[in-house]
């Protein structure tokens, strides 16, 4: 079973006469990586420091491999696996409540909402978990959302695994196009990591790193 559920209000619009705009999440918007700010919150002081006991051989494997999908489903695995369905969308609107006013850049937020007054569909491609990105995605009205999908069991408990590939690099654009269309072109995108470049390349305006602003 894949990731539904709070992701459901944020799929592809109908209307392919908008103009389609792009955005990273995770310090893009944010001033930081959400998943792992959700994770230690949730967590406590103690689960996180336990926690991160239990992943010491998934952290030296990173440091040698740098596979950020492997170390993220490891992360996942010691830190939710189990973890229903209803009680982590609970648990991740009430994170975004919590963060928010410290959370998301304000020159970022700036050019989103110029976007929405323009009528552009916007969306948010991320490579968070959809089902945690979900509450930030609604609150800013966003047209869609697109992130890896977390895997839940036949009771609709978290499984420790993603369902699909991590959404990043090429999958961006995989995903976008399964969205969109094969020939999807974005009036503008706008990113902070190597993890976008391939998403800006189909942009006609690419904003990498343009977004610099604290709360």
């Amino acid at each position: 079973m894949g990731d539904m559920g709070a992701t459901e209000a944020f799929r592809q619009s109908d209307d392919s006469t908008r103009p389609i705009v792009a955005f990273d999440f995770d310090g893009t918007l944010t001033i930081r990586d959400s998943f792992t700010q959700f994770l230690r919150w949730r967590a406590g002081p103690g689960g996180w420091a336990l926690g991160l006991v239990k992943m010491a051989k998934a952290t030296a494997a990173y440091a040698r491999n740098r596979d950020r999908g492997k170390i993220k489903a490891a992360s996942v695995k010691v830190f939710l696996k189990g973890v229903a369905r209803a009680e982590l969308e609970a648990d991740a609107a009430r994170f975004a409540d919590h963060v928010w006013d410290t959370f998301m850049r304000p020159d970022a937020l700036e050019v989103w909402n110029e976007w929405g007054r323009r009528g552009a569909h916007r969306v948010i491609v991320t490579a968070s978990p959809e089902i945690t990105v979900a509450p930030f995605a609604k609150r800013l009205g966003a047209e869609a959302l697109l992130g890896t999908a977390m895997n839940f069991d036949a009771e609709d408990r978290v499984t420790g695994r993603f369902d699909g590939a991590n959404c990043r690099a090429e999958e961006k654009v995989r995903r976008l196009r399964a969205a969109y269309g094969p020939s999807v072109r974005l009036a503008a995108a706008y990113g902070d990591t190597s993890g976008d470049t391939e998403m800006l390349q189909i942009a006609d305006e690419k904003g990498f790193r343009v977004f610099r602003a604290k709360p």
